[in-house]
């Protein structure tokens, strides 16, 4: 195993104010507010946003194992943390922007992923 990639911290508590979805649901709503194309070209424009983003993770796992020799280590590992974060929460925001059940959506899928991987 790379002795670069941290050990798992323990979990932290989750912190108290607007849960998840009416979050996700906060930031579409000012997407929405200020997009600057219709349709089917948003939904697009969002898709590409998230290629972007794993992007990012990618170029942080780089820069935290020093990969690039001319830069050297540019990033932490809570860089990267960061960074997949931004992709989850980009997805959640995509796909609210494809349907107003995204919640529902995504639960049904997470159930379907949990039966399939770890059984009933």
């Amino acid at each position: 195993m790379n002795d670069r990639i941290p050990p798992l911290p323990a979990p932290a508590p989750a912190p108290a104010g607007p849960g998840l979805w009416d979050t996700v649901d906060a930031l579409w709503r000012w997407l929405e507010a200020s997009r600057p194309a219709d349709g089917e070209e948003e939904v697009l424009l969002r898709v590409l946003k998230l290629s972007e983003e794993v992007g990012e993770v990618s170029q942080a796992v780089i820069g935290a194992t020093g990969q690039n020799p001319r830069k050297g280590v540019t990033h932490t590992w809570e860089d990267v943390q960061s960074e997949l974060c931004d992709v989850v929460i980009t997805a959640l925001v995509t796909l609210r922007t494809l349907t107003p059940e995204a919640r529902e959506v995504f639960t049904r899928h997470l159930n379907r992923v949990r039966e399939r991987s770890l059984g009933g």
